[in-house]
């Protein structure tokens, strides 16, 4: 089932969103498609078997969706059993990965099912929903992205809040020109390795929640 299935009212331009993101997705697929086995490759080779992870997370009005990544850290746990921190797992072929955003390429097949989008808010853990303000929540008002007007805009330089209040101007603002435009910057910021992770952070500190 699409995103658009879920739509309450499904305008021309979420029309015309929904066959940019079939079209974009199957063309990336193609054109990337070599250097996607590549990366597949490297993550095998530096992190073993599976090269790629699932995991749930909330899409469009949170419906939950399991996501296709790229595996960027092992799976190295502490005596108790307990993962070890991101900072400890993250291998230098996963920060290639990562720098480079090859990690995120399999994430266009959710583009193709449905799942996703090219473009929106990126679709974060299924922990967060029960922590966000009213607001905040409505980031979840359109279907999670690949790219987004915030990783354009700073990516994991920016704080929590601030990303939010990027993904909450897209979701009031969002027209199919701004997506190419937002389409077009992720290529510059992917090039120029911005933002990849906040400062302190080998990615994002754990969201708990905005302060009153």
């Amino acid at each position: 089932m699409s995103w658009l299935d879920r739509v309450p009212v499904k305008t021309p331009a979420l029309r015309l969103k929904r066959a940019l993101d079939v079209a974009g997705a199957t063309a990336g697929l193609v054109v990337l498609g070599p250097a996607a086995v590549a990366a597949l490759g490297v993550s095998w080779w530096s992190h073993g078997w599976p090269p790629v992870f699932t995991q749930e997370r909330p899409g469009l009005n949170g419906a939950p969706f399991r996501i296709i990544k790229l595996r960027s850290m092992t799976n190295e746990r502490d005596a108790e059993g307990r993962l070890l921190p991101d900072a400890e797992r993250l291998t230098r072929a996963g920060r290639f990965l990562r720098s480079s955003s090859l990690d995120e390429l399999p994430e266009l097949w959710n583009v193709l099912r449905g799942d996703m989008s090219l473009v929106g808010p990126r679709p974060l853990l299924m922990a967060y929903l029960e922590r966000y303000t009213p607001e905040q929540a409505r980031r979840h008002d359109m279907p999670p992205g690949i790219t987004g007007w915030a990783q354009v805009n700073g990516r994991n330089a920016l704080s929590w809040e601030e990303k939010f209040e990027l993904d909450l101007w897209y979701v009031d603002h969002h027209s199919v020109g701004l997506d190419l435009q937002i389409l077009m910057q992720t290529v510059a910021a992917v090039l120029g390795r911005r933002g990849i992770s906040a400062e302190g952070d080998a990615t994002m500190p754990v969201f708990m929640g905005t302060s009153a």
